[in-house]
């Protein structure tokens, strides 16, 4: 699946990942491959994903929206509240 995190300011993370999990307004949710469509917006949270190489990223929000559409899912938020989240969280 392809992700893209996007900020007003830039392309945060823009690549493929096996999982993400994204904090719903209504709930955490995870995403898989072939997921059905949605739109939903984000509340204050943590966007998780992991990719082939299998660390897990994290990346800190206050709000957003996202799209799911034919495995491609577009994240954007206002900001990033933390950038040092980038680095892949040791396990």
């Amino acid at each position: 699946m392809k992700l893209e995190i996007i900020t007003p300011q830039k392309i945060v993370f823009s690549g493929n990942v096996n999982v993400v999990t994204l904090p719903g307004t209504n709930g955490k949710f995870t995403v898989l491959e072939n997921h059905a469509s949605l739109i939903a917006s984000l509340t204050k949270g943590v966007i998780r994903y992991k990719n082939k190489d299998n660390p897990l990223h994290e990346y800190p929000i206050e709000s957003g929206l996202c799209e799911v559409n034919l495995n491609e899912i577009y994240v954007c938020v206002e900001q990033i509240t933390n950038e040092k989240s980038d680095e892949p969280i040791k396990q």
